[in-house]
Order: C-alpha cells, then sequence, then structure tokens
C-alpha cells in the first residue's frame, strides 16, 4: 500500500560552489528517497538554495554584483547538481527567493505574532557571520566561534524583533519525550535535550533593512527584513504549497498525532533543526517534524574542509573524472551517516579500483561473457517492479535502509559481489560448461544461478547507483554488447 514520504535536506547557502559535505547530504537523502519510490510509496523529495543573509549581501557586494543576479548564479550551480549526481528525477528545488517561500514566511510571520511569540526590543550580542546565529560566551573559544575560527566574531546593537523561544521549554520537552527518536542519532538527540534542560533565550528574527536589506520583509514593517534562518526553515513547508495547499501539506508533513516530515542536516545545525524550527511550528499552530537525521562533517586527510586549508574537494570534478556512481557509491559506503568521516582524492580512488573497477565491474563482466559463451537462453527485459520482492530475500539490507545506515547496507551489497567471486574461484563453471556431459549441464547450471544473482545485485544497486543498476541489467538482458562498467584509473 503506497505510503506519503516527505524527506528534505537542509538548504545549502549559495556564498560558495557546492562542496563534497552536501553532495554527502543530498546523496544520502537521494538514495533515501528512490528506496521509497521503488518500494511503492508516494515520494516528495526536497532541496533548494538558502538566499537571504548578510553573508550573501556581503559576498555579492564584495563581487559588485546586484545580490538577486549573485544569488541566481549560484542557485544554477546547485541546481546542476541534479543532473551531476544524477539525483531523483522529481525532485523538488525551492529557492528562498521564489515568491511562494515569501509569501509563505510572511504568512508564517503572521501566525507567530497573532500568537503573541513576535516582540520587538533593543539589544546587544555576539554574532557569528559563518554561522549566521549569535554566541554566548560559554560557546566561544578564545573569542571566536569554535566552527568558524576564520571570522571575528561581531557586535550588534540595534532594535530587532524577537521569537519568544523561552516560552516553549517545557513543551519541547514534551515533544522529546513524545517523539523518542525525532533526533537520530541518539547522541545528537541528548545534545539538544540537555540543551533545551538548560534553559532558552529569545533569539531575533529580524535586521535592520537601512543595514542589511537583503532578505523577506517582515510585515507591516517596512524597515525590518527576516533574520535568515527564521527565513530559510520555513522552505520546508512552502514547498509543499503551504499555506494554500492544505490538503498537500497534510498528506507529505503530516498532522501533529501523525507527524510525516523527516529532515537532514548537518551537526553543525541541530540547535535549528530540532529546538528553533520545532519551537516555531507550535507557534505557527503546525505539525511538528516527525525525525531529523543529523550526520556528521567530512574531514580531508585529519583536517576540516576549508578554502583557508586549500583542502576543499569539488564533487563535480570527481564525478566528471569518475562518474557519479562511483562518488554515489563511495558517499554511501565509506562516509559514515552520522559520524565524521575522512574523505581524500588518493582514498577515494584506491576504493574505486578496489572495488568498482576489480570488484563490481570484474564480476559482472566475467558472468556477462560466461553467458554470451555458453547459455543460450536471455533474461528478459528489465522489470522496474522487482526491487521489493528481490529486497524481500535480504531483508538485512532492507533493515538497514529502513535505518538510515546506508554505509551498513551497502556493504551488504558487496559482500554479496564477494561472495559471488570467491563462487566462480571455488566452481569454476567456465572450465566445464563447454562439455556436453553431466559436469557441462551442472556448469550451465551454475552460470544461470550466477546471472540471475547479479540481476539481483543490479537491482539492489537502484537507489545507490542508478545508472550502474540499469547498465548492469542491459549487459544481462542485451550480453552480446559487453562493456567495461568501471574502467581501471592508474
Amino acid at each position: 500500500m503506497s505510503s506519503p514520504f516527505y524527506l528534505t535536506t537542509t538548504l545549502p547557502y549559495v556564498n560558495s560552489d557546492p562542496h563534497v559535505g552536501f553532495a554527502l547530504e543530498i546523496v544520502h537523502a537521494d538514495i533515501a528517497a528512490r528506496y521509497h519510490k521503488l518500494c511503492g510509496d508516494d515520494v516528495f523529495f526536497n532541496t533548494g538554495t538558502d538566499e537571504h543573509g548578510i553573508k550573501i549581501y556581503r559576498k555579492a557586494l564584495e563581487e559588485g554584483k546586484d545580490p538577486q543576479k549573485y544569488v541566481d548564479e549560484y542557485a544554477e550551480k546547485f541546481r546542476a547538481l541534479k543532473e551531476k549526481l544524477d539525483l531523483y528525477p522529481d525532485l523538488h528545488f525551492i529557492r528562498t527567493t521564489d515568491a511562494n517561500h515569501k509569501a509563505a514566511a510572511q504568512e508564517f510571520w503572521r501566525r507567530c505574532l497573532k500568537k503573541g511569540d513576535i516582540y520587538k526590543k533593543d539589544y546587544q550580542l555576539k554574532y557569528c557571520v559563518g554561522c549566521e546565529l549569535e554566541k554566548t560566551d560559554s560557546e566561544l573559544v578564545d573569542g571566536r566561534c569554535p566552527i568558524h575560527q576564520n571570522l571575528e566574531i561581531e557586535l550588534i546593537n540595534e532594535e530587532n524583533y524577537f521569537f519568544r523561544w523561552s516560552r516553549y521549554q517545557k513543551e519541547l520537552l514534551l515533544l522529546y519525550k513524545r517523539q523518542p527518536d525525532l533526533v537520530v542519532p541518539d547522541f545528537r538527540f541528548n545534545e539538544i535535550k540537555k540543551f533545551v534542560k538548560t534553559g532558552l533565550e529569545d533569539f531575533s528574527i529580524s535586521r535592520l533593512k537601512k543595514k542589511m536589506p537583503w532578505g523577506v520583509s517582515v510585515p507591516d514593517d517596512e524597515d525590518h527584513v527576516m533574520f535568515v534562518w527564521f527565513d530559510a526553515l520555513i522552505n520546508y513547508i512552502s514547498t509543499l504549497g503551504w499555506p494554500e495547499d492544505e490538503a498537500n501539506f497534510t498528506k507529505f508533513w503530516g498532522t501533529v498525532e501523525h507527524p510525516n516530515s523527516i529532515q537532514m542536516a548537518g551537526k553543525d545545525q541541530i540547535r535549528q533543526q530540532a529546538a528553533m524550527w520545532q519551537a516555531m511550528l507550535m507557534s505557527a499552530g503546525l505539525p511538528p517534524s516527525k525525525q531529523i537525521l543529523i550526520h556528521g562533517f567530512i574531514n580531508v586527510g585529519g583536517q576540516k574542509m576549508s578554502k583557508s586549508l586549500g583542502n576543499v574537494i569539488d564533487p563535480i570534478a570527481i564525478v566528471d573524472e569518475y562518474g557519479a556512481d562511483a562518488l554515489r557509491y563511495y558517499l554511501a559506503r565509506h562516509i559514515h551517516p552520522f559520524e565524521d568521516s575522512d574523505f581524500t582524492v588518493a582514498k577515494f580512488k584506491e576504493s574505486y579500483n578496489a572495488h568498482l573497477a576489480n570488484g563490481l565491474g570484474n564480476l559482472v563482466s566475467r558472468v556477462a561473457r560466461m553467458q554470451v559463451m555458453f547459455i543460450s537462453d536471455r533474461l528478459k527485459s528489465v522489470d522496474e517492479s522487482r526491487y521489493p520482492l528481490v529486497l524481500d530475500k535480504y531483508p538485512q539490507i532492507k533493515a538497514f535502509i529502513d535505518a538510515f545506515e546506508i554505509n551498513q547496507a551497502t556493504d551488504e551489497i558487496w559482500k554479496l559481489v564477494s561472495g559471488l567471486d570467491q563462487r566462480i574461484q571455488n566452481k569454476e563453471p567456465f572450465r566445464f560448461a563447454g562439455q556436453d556431459n553431466l559436469k557441462g549441464k551442472i556448469a550451465k547450471q551454475e552460470i544461470s544461478e550466477l546471472v540471475l544473482r547479479v540481476y539481483d545485485i543490479a537491482t539492489l544497486l537502484k537507489p545507490l547507483m542508478p545508472s550502474t543498476s540499469k547498465e548492469i541489467q542491459k549487459l544481462l538482458t542485451e550480453p552480446d554488447k559487453i562493456a567495461a562498467l568501471f574502467p581501471r584509473k592508474e
């Protein structure tokens, strides 16, 4: 039975080119979206670009560009990831400069204002431009944000609108108790529960337009624009057509009793996703999220990726040389879904040769050649409905994907690859299949079985490596057109 499945990534900030860290998030999300679609669910998969805020405004001024023109250019770079990373065909792409998103943000503001959760006051705060968040002294290390050590903390002193976050401590803690799997993994959930228990302070949700004009205008106050985080988080529901399309919103976002939305985000955004956004939803009278999946960072050779270190990895360059599925494979199998992981081009290349060129690619080539030489019967054309049936044979893979343990699911598939390689080594059906006797008959039966098992592997790879899956199935149904799936890289 088809069920609505809603999944969203965070929206990357368009102040720099896409890097492999966001590729990780979008690929892991894409695997989950494709998996649920193949299982028969009605999938709504959302991503896009976060285009307001002081970082973008300053960057546009530095380059002498109108902010809208600046974000238009970068939004297209992120939109291009759909083709480059071979993402879900029906992927929804929202921009926070879209007219419908701005209207939704303003309606959301009005509802929070009506609830009495928005007020104006003068204040002074310490502000990290990198995080686009205010910081307390306890959060700073040597006077700087621990995440953005290269940026000086700025002091802001002005009149702004505030959101009454302090009102929602009790309600958030009740939410966490009512939904014990709201945040995954558990240690991240413990972090946010501990944070909320210590008490919440109201946070600023606007900026004076005369100082920072690039943002969504505050309703009925032309002197202010919305703070970037307040505006950006609302994309999760504006993409569904909220508030106009109530039916679509309820179908995919869910209800208070049955929340349905799943969000993916990095570990630096747990406060925004699991506490700020949930309180904002409560204020606007909307259902909470169902689950928030928090992933770690990608380090490079043990160091954090940064422009200053010159170690930022460009996913587009990797795709151009190795193909989208090679990168998707590496991110799926070798980057942990919830903890920090290391990525170097040398490790990537080593894995490509060992597990794709010499592993999967070699297995498919051997089996396809044996099929051509010894088997007269051919597999029929590809059956797109087979995925759930094949998945039922491998319940451990299903369990891992259901738990978003993408790396372990991929490990299980490669155990099948290694197992078939070993089976060929042990039985050597190619030695006997040409004989017109019982040994030859048994060997041909073995080759037919190998073809079916490789076809199963191709089917299991559909959400992880969609193009490779199709290519393997094509080789097995049209085996006279054998070609190397993954040419070895020297």
